[in-house]
Parts: structure tokens; sequence; C-alpha cells
């Protein structure tokens, strides 16, 4: 029997149930249901940290049309929980390709499930909030599906990011030597990178514009960053409750003012928390490759990839804190500004790997601000 033929089940935990066929793994887990509105770039999603015990929906019918590659990830495993499907394509047409997506979540043991009415799923998740969910191929009782997802505590107050980050500090031009790329310039900025669940694609972009990255652990000590004298400090996505990571709220705290700072997703919501703000949690996230996001600065549109389930509160924001970019889609937080520090962040993914690159000219915006204010 192959996995088409075989039944699983996916039951959220307000009682609604899906009936489908095992997709990846056999087995059970359980995690945050959300959707993706992304068509491609699945890859990418399965392996980004941010995604840490989330179960995601893809929007678009049919996903794995072109498979699988070592090229297009974005950390060294997939870090989803669980994956939805409305169905497989088992057989890509990519010369590239070295898997089936199928293969690739058997090869990790990632279980999902596939044959299900994607479309009533993510109606059902915008309409009452993303909420746990848990599928299962080895156990159909619904009764003790629910009493596990009971069990399950809910995203708000979790912090993750110590399950996804390095275990200890180490040079991205050491690791990743070939995707080291010529800056073009002679300069080369040194910048201290905390790695809340870094994606491969922002250091890439970094490197690209003539920064030598340390990469830290999540929990480093602001002495530690400080004592390598970086001309730079980059926070960067993760998963979780924001509000959890106290010890990266605290270390950011001490690194205002000493360094120019750049903040991605968890990076943004931290350095709001860190500069006197609050955040909350989302009805059902944004998690897509097709934002609008208003520069207020310079008056435009830029179309954005994303990935988060809290946001910074606008009215919790202290005076020395602008607000730089809004969603046009819900009026949420999208950028920072400290108007008394060489500090900025924004909550959508400028290196959008998948996704479109209209936001790029903000790591240039982080190397000229090193520049400007180099030790």
């Amino acid at each position: 029997m192959n996995d088409s033929q075989t039944p699983a089940i996916l039951r959220l935990e307000d009682g609604r149930t899906f009936r489908g066929y095992a997709f990846g793994a056999p087995g059970e887990t359980v995690g945050e249901v959300c959707f993706n509105t992304g068509m491609t770039g699945y890859q990418e999603i399965l392996t980004d940290p941010s995604y840490s015990r989330q179960i995601v929906v893809m929007t678009s019918p049919h996903i794995g049309n072109y498979g699988v590659n070592p090229d297009d990830i974005e950390s060294d495993r997939i870090q989803v929980a669980g994956f939805i499907i409305r169905e497989e394509t088992e057989i890509p047409s990519n010369p590239y390709a070295r898997d089936s997506i199928g293969d690739y979540l058997r090869n990790q043991s990632i279980v999902g499930i596939q044959g299900i009415d994607t479309r009533a799923l993510v109606r059902h998740v915008r309409e009452h909030g993303a909420m746990n969910g848990i599928i299962s191929t080895v156990n159909f009782d619904e009764r003790s599906l629910q009493e596990k997802l009971d069990e399950t505590p809910s995203m708000v107050g979790l912090d993750l990011c110590m399950d996804v980050t390095c275990d200890t500090r180490y040079d991205w031009s050491e690791k990743f030597e070939d995707n080291q790329a010529d800056a073009g310039d002679s300069s080369r900025w040194q910048v201290a990178a905390i790695d809340y669940g870094m994606k491969f694609n922002i250091t890439r972009l970094l490197s690209e514009r003539g920064c030598d990255v340390t990469v830290f652990p999540a929990d480093a000590q602001p002495e530690d960053i400080l004592d390598i004298n970086p001309d730079g400090v980059f926070l960067s996505n993760g998963p979780g409750d924001p509000a959890a990571v106290t010890y990266g709220i605290e270390t950011i705290k001490k690194l205002l003012g000493k360094r120019p700072i750049f903040g991605i997703c968890l990076g943004h919501q931290l350095l709001g928390l860190a500069g006197g703000g609050s955040t909350y949690k989302l009805k059902f996230g944004h998690h897509g490759l097709n934002h609008p996001v208003k520069n207020l600065d310079e008056e435009t549109v830029e179309i954005t990839s994303q990935n988060h389930g809290f946001a910074v509160d606008p009215d919790s924001l202290p005076s020395n804190i602008e607000i730089t970019h809004m969603n046009l889609n819900d009026d949420t937080v999208e950028g920072l500004r400290f108007t008394d520090f060489p500090v900025f962040s924004v909550q959508y993914h400028p290196e959008a790997s998948p996704g479109p690159h209209d936001s790029r000219y903000l790591f240039n915006h982080f190397t000229d601000l090193m520049k400007e204010h180099s030790q």
C-alpha cells in the first residue's frame, strides 16, 4: 500500500476534523496550524526555523511540482512540525531535483496529510484563528486525539529559540565558504548575528555586501558579542512568542547605542520589546510571499515575504521609536526606527527566500549605517 492509499486524520483543537491520506512519514505530530499563501518555495518554507512547532498548510493545490534539491534550503533540516497539502506531485519535473517532496518528508521523519479540502481548512483558520492541531496516520480515535490536543500548550508564552539556535558561536565564512560572493568593495564589515532561528539567505546577503558574519547563539551575552568588536549587530528571525525570549530582550537593551543594529521578524519584535514596547498574538498571522507593505519614508509600496504570528503594538511604542513601514492588509507595524540610536528593523523578510526582492535595499542601509558609525 503506498502513501496515497494510507488513511490519515487532522484534528483541530476546536473539534473540526479532516480525513485524508498520509503524506510523508507515518506517525503522529502536534503543532499550531497556520497557512502559507505562496505558490512556490515550499522547500524554503519547510526549512525555515521560524516554523518550529507549527503545522503548515499550503494554499496552492499542487505541491512538489519541481521537487527538492540541496540548494533551496534555509537551515540544515526540515523545521515544521507537520505539512498539509491538497495534492502531492509524486514525479517532479525539474532537472535539478534530487527528491520528491514526499520522499523529502519521509527521509526526515516529518508527518503530513494530503487529500483534504485545504480551502475549507484555511477558511476555518481565518475565521477562528490559528490553533493547535494533530495529524495522525496511526491513531484515528477522535477522543484520544482531542485529549492530546488539550494537553498541548498554545504558542503564547513559548520560547522556542533555544530549540533552533546554533550550539556555539561560528564564523559563516568558515562554515559556508562556497556561499561567499565578491562584495565589490575592499571594506569588510564585522557583523555579529544573533541566531534566534536564522535563515541561511540572510547571512548570504550580508556576505555579498562585504560583511564577515560571526553567528552567536540566541542566549549570547552582550559582552561576548562586543568582545569581537563588531561594526554592527544583526538580530535574526525565529519562532515562538517574542515576549518569552527574556534573555534576548535583556541582551538587546545592553547593546542599544553601542553598535548599529538591524532586526528582522522576531529580531524586529525583540527590538520593540527592548525599546519599551509590547507585542501581541495575531489572529492567524502573516505567512506568504505577496504581502503589500508601505514604506512611510518613501511613500512607496513593497511586495514582501512574511512569516510571523506576533506583532508589535504601535500604541505601546515610546516617543524615541518611529514606525517606518505599515502592512496595507491590516495596518500592523512592519518597520521601526530608533531616533536616538542607529537602530532599525522590519517585520517582514527582505532576504525573501522564497519571495520578491523589493526590500533588499535594507541590507545596503545596514552597511551604510556601519560605515557612518564605524569605530
